[in-house]
């Protein structure tokens, strides 16, 4: 099957009506042939058409492949928009990878709703995907390689080009005499997907020369029994929430097998906008977490997530910052606190007969500590002391992992108010007479694991 402009249009009149299409244009020769065909249908579009080209600043030659674009951009009437980035690697983490994740944050910031990214991928480029998928053990919605539309924030992704071969396009190209960049880092084999184009895809295709199209309705396939998994995972997802916003049930996830257990956890991290983690992690949630008994507090962490436990509550949420419970704070309780490791912020405000007593504020040492262990307060109303970790555990029933984290305000020394809970006899103000009431806004991650 040949490419055509008008197969291209065919593919596009299938899609989401857009106000804009960006066609993401790095210079080489699949993204030149879309823009390319892209301006030959200009006139059957509702929408404009746009060109958006990423300077990674990674090869010496990227000022002229951007230089190239915007020349090509000129002479075909469609306007470009580049972005530049300033990556700085990690070593050890994939550097294409870094680099997409990096390009697509980088055009999310300039589409608008609704309009819909083009990328220039192709039937090849899927084989290679679904390739490098398998080698990674990857299970359906891997396998299901790049799909041919999926959200983009409030955009739209498309791969307009996935039914249609490298040979086909580049026929294409050079029937229309287009001039294309050759990026020479495609050729380097320390890149797996390089590996595969240029090692295992020749030898394959000499056995299966239609291999390339029998894959791509392979990734079908997964894709097709990925849709069916996450309806049920969807369904399944409804039935093991709890009364938490975020947090799923424990014992609701232990009447599902594994398998479904798997895949309503894959939904909630996903959901939750965390990376999903390794098979050998989400099995460790499963066999560590779920069965651990309800006085423990296990916690597998992977890239960017943590999941914790507590009771029958099941949570999910960014690493929490470093912090020092030792750490003693003054406070001139004049001006807000800012707390460290990312704990928020303490303030305070007089309330008649809400808080602390005002004269016991006014003239005391205040300080801002942490639970170190030992700690006993009385509670308003309370006729004994009890201990800060009992109080904590029974009563507030604040998670092991924050229970150090929580500001405790002391005033002279002593234990005078458990800050955005209560307050310490005999610090607590009378009837009739004016307090000082402390406010403790936690940061988002911690307010959302805090049960109050």
């Amino acid at each position: 099957m040949a490419f055509s402009p008008a197969g291209l249009l065919s593919t596009l009149q299938a899609l989401p009506d857009p106000p804009c299409y960006w066609v993401a244009y790095s210079g080489g020769l699949d993204s030149h042939v879309l823009l390319h065909a892209m301006a030959q249908i200009s006139g059957h579009l509702s929408g404009s058409i746009q060109a958006i080209h990423v300077h990674h600043g990674l090869q010496t030659e990227a000022d002229l492949w951007q230089q190239h674009a915007m020349e090509v951009s000129r002479h075909l009437g469609i306007e470009l928009t580049p972005l530049r980035l300033n990556l700085q690697p990690v070593k050890g983490e994939s550097l294409e990878a870094v680099a997409r994740d990096a390009r697509y944050r980088a055009i999310q910031t300039v589409v608008g709703a609704g309009d819909l990214v083009l990328t220039a991928q192709h039937q090849n480029d899927q084989a290679e995907t679904l390739l490098l998928q398998l080698m990674r053990g990857s299970g359906p919605s891997g396998l299901a390689a790049m799909p041919a539309l999926a959200p983009f924030n409030e955009a739209w992704l498309a791969r307009p080009l996935l039914a249609f071969t490298r040979a086909e396009l580049t026929a294409y190209a050079e029937q229309h005499g287009l001039c294309w960049i050759e990026d020479g880092s495609n050729a380097d084999l320390r890149f797996d997907r390089n590996y595969i184009r240029h090692q295992l895809m020749p030898l394959i295709e000499q056995r299966w020369p239609a291999c390339s199209a029998t894959m791509a309705r392979s990734a079908r396939h997964c894709a097709e029994a990925q849709q069916l998994i996450g309806h049920l995972a969807l369904q399944d997802y409804v039935q093991v929430q709890c009364g938490e916003a975020g947090k799923l049930s424990v014992v609701a996830l232990n009447r599902l097998s594994p398998p479904r257990c798997r895949a309503v956890l894959r939904h909630w991290i996903e959901r939750g906008g965390f990376r999903l983690p390794s098979t050998v992690q989400l099995d460790r949630i499963i066999t560590e977490v779920l069965v651990a008994a309800e006085d423990r507090a296990p916690l597998v962490v992977w890239a960017g997530a943590e999941v914790h436990r507590f009771r029958d509550r099941l949570s999910i949420s960014s690493p929490l910052p470093v912090h020092d419970p030792a750490a003693t704070l003054a406070w001139s309780a004049v001006t807000a606190l800012q707390l460290p490791a990312g704990l928020g912020v303490l303030s305070v405000e007089a309330r008649m007969e809400r808080g602390i007593c005002a004269d016991l504020w006014r003239h005391g040492s205040i300080e801002v500590r942490f639970r170190q262990g030992g700690e006993r307060c009385r509670r308003q109303g309370e006729k004994v002391s009890r201990s800060l970790k009992r109080i904590f555990q029974e009563v507030l029933q604040i998670p092991p992992w924050l229970r150090d984290r929580v500001p405790l305000i002391y005033i002279n020394g002593e234990l005078a108010a458990v800050a955005g809970y209560f307050v310490c006899e005999p610090f607590v103000v009378s009837p009739g007479e004016p307090g000082m009431n402390v406010c403790w806004e936690a940061d988002v991650s911690i307010a959302s694991q805090l049960a109050k």
